[in-house]
């Protein structure tokens, strides 16, 4: 009865263990995706401090702080709240897409200092004197053409920008300007130029460092989509879960384990034996037809020297693993000749032959050299 439950179980096993290691796969995904999704903050998102990514903004807040710049990072409104804010702290805010309208309001209420929203699209912009936010491509590099003394001879040189039609500010385009400072907030729709890999391109580095660097401390607050209420205006963007790409990795993940398992298993390899017998010595001259029909002489020399290589090394003793060197010496030993004329012959670094003829007087040599090895 004990062995009729084992071979039961065994047989449930081999019968559905594919489906269980799936089954298991699919959970332990999961929960990472969980666990990336719920634990710390998403380093990934645009402008991040913390990204060193190309999208990233690492580079300028490690510059920032080199400078001597005190760079605070905040991840929410409610750490917002409870950091200190002068009069002369600078505050930039990236995830422009998460800022609700309440958390905005909180954010001017709340900050007395310098306000930079960064790249802020037409939901954040519509509170402030009805600006209207246009993407735009300038193509060639933005002057700055205000009188601004801080962007005074800049050009930013970025692939794409934000401008806003709300008055006169530094680089205009032809629907408005990617800098513009209304009603205590500064708008900066170059946002691409604080990035890890365009920060370098013309005088994006420059720009940014003249922004956020005004002052001795620098609040970076990154809204996220916890800041939001039920009574703000939500995007598509505040919409989308943090984790939705390791969601799509794991349903990829999930697809390709369905595949092989439902795919058509292939049985054991079937060993039959060939119909016809091929001689070593037609395969040699099939192979050499090859060679002269592509003109190849290099490899039907790399052929030649390589087989007398290994003759010679039986016939001398010294292996398989023989060193080069040591089989030209003895070689050249043994059949007194000297050491450069062996290696001209049978070295890998030896003269290509230039045509048909010195590719023919090579395998006379070489033979000659077998011979004497033979005979000695």
């Amino acid at each position: 009865m004990t062995e009729t439950a084992t071979a039961r179980t065994a047989t449930w096993r081999s019968r559905h263990g594919a489906t269980l290691v799936i089954v298991g796969a699919f959970l332990l995904a999961v929960v990472v995706a969980a666990l990336v999704g719920t634990g710390g903050h998403d380093q990934s998102a645009r402008y991040d401090p913390d990204n060193p990514g190309p999208n990233g903004a690492q580079a300028l807040a490690r510059v920032l702080d080199d400078q001597g710049v005190d760079v605070t990072v905040v991840r929410s409104a409610d750490k917002l709240d409870d950091t200190p804010i002068s009069p002369q702290t600078v505050v930039v805010v990236t995830s422009t897409e998460d800022l609700g309208k309440d958390t905005f309001d909180r954010l001017l209420h709340h900050v007395r200092g310098t306000l930079v929203l960064v790249d802020p699209g037409p939901a954040v912009v519509a509170a402030i004197d009805n600006v209207q936010a246009t993407r735009v491509r300038p193509g060639k590099g933005m002057a700055a053409r205000c009188g601004d003394p801080m962007f005074e001879g800049l050009t930013l040189t970025i692939d794409s920008a934000v401008v806003y039609d709300g008055g006169s500010g530094c680089f205009p385009q032809k629907n408005g300007s990617a800098f513009l400072q209304l009603s205590g907030v500064t708008l900066f729709g170059a946002g691409q130029a604080m990035t890890n890999d365009q920060i370098l391109r013309g005088d994006n580095a420059a720009a940014s460092l003249r922004l956020l660097g005004q002052s001795d401390h620098l609040v970076w607050y990154v809204p996220s989509s916890g800041d939001l209420d039920g009574q703000d205006d939500f995007t598509v963007g505040s919409l989308l879960p943090r984790w939705i790409h390791p969601g799509l990795w794991m349903v990829a993940i999930a697809t390709i384990f369905l595949i092989v398992w439902r795919a058509r298993r292939l049985g054991p390899l079937s060993v039959e034996p060939l119909p016809v017998v091929v001689k070593a010595i037609e395969t040699t001259r099939s192979r050499g037809r090859l060679y002269r029909k592509a003109n190849d002489r290099a490899h039907a020399a790399a052929a030649l020297r390589s087989a007398a290589r290994d003759r010679a090394a039986h016939r001398l003793g010294l292996g398989v693993g023989h060193d080069q060197d040591v089989l030209i010496r003895d070689l050249a030993r043994h059949a007194g000749r000297p050491e450069t004329e062996v290696a001209a012959l049978i070295g890998t670094d030896a003269e290509t032959p230039a045509s048909d003829r010195d590719l023919i007087k090579l395998a006379r040599d070489l033979t000659e050299l077998d011979k004497e090895v033979r005979n000695p």
